[in-house]
């Protein structure tokens, strides 16, 4: 994947299927159970541990070890929709691309949180908007800004959509934490497999002749 790829994106119309989202994410879930239950776990571990032993702290896993961890996820669903072996390891190989995945975390954060003080629906659009950010700068290998203005342009199109798909995932995630927060080791993992098939079914929409649909996004 490169910008001509991502410009096409932008240029030609596109859909996609909020339900058959959830349907991949959850068959991408069911592929690699195990494992996305027990990287799940170390993510809340991680994040509970701050929260409560080093709450002064805890800046350093949202800003600094979120991005990376979650990265992990799109991943691994990428291995599985290539039909590749998935090992646990497979789940940290988000620190491979740390800095560029934190740049992107950090300053669409930034921005979106920016946002939301300001006047509230910019922020509310921007944190739909980069949705895509994290995944074009893994699988295009370009820089943050450019990572999330691709984002931003591509979901532009369907705003509308990616904001219903988004309060779905919200909303699956809270009724995850409502159950003792043991949902969460099933609604987080399907919710970034979920998005990733959303981000794999829209690039392949755009795919030519020349660029097999199967490598269109190998890191």
């Amino acid at each position: 994947m490169d910008k001509n790829h991502l410009e096409s994106i932008i240029a030609k119309p596109y859909t996609f299927d909020i339900k058959e989202a959830f349907i991949q994410g959850w068959e991408t879930f069911k592929k690699v159970k195990v494992y996305s239950i027990l990287f799940t776990l170390l993510i809340l571990s991680i994040q509970f541990f701050f929260m409560v032993y080093a709450r002064d702290f805890l800046f350093v896993f949202s800003l600094f070890l979120a991005g990376p961890l979650f990265a992990g996820f799109y991943l691994v669903a990428n291995k599985v929709s290539l039909n590749e072996t998935v090992s646990y390891p497979d789940f940290f190989k988000g620190f491979g691309y740390y800095i560029p995945v934190i740049l992107v975390w950090i300053v669409g954060q930034f921005l979106t949180v920016l946002g939301l003080f300001a006047l509230l629906v910019p922020g509310v659009y921007l944190m739909v908007a980069y949705m895509f950010g994290v995944l074009i700068s893994i699988f295009a290998g370009l820089d943050f800004w450019n990572s999330l203005e691709y984002s931003r342009k591509i979901i532009h199109k369907q705003w509308m959509n990616f904001f219903v798909f988004g309060l779905i995932l919200a909303i699956g995630n809270i009724a995850g934490a409502f159950l003792f927060g043991i949902g969460l080791v099933v609604t987080v993992p399907v919710t970034y497999y979920a998005i990733y098939h959303v981000f794999e079914s829209i690039t392949q929409q755009s795919a030519t002749e020349e660029v097999p649909s199967e490598n269109l996004i190998s890191p």
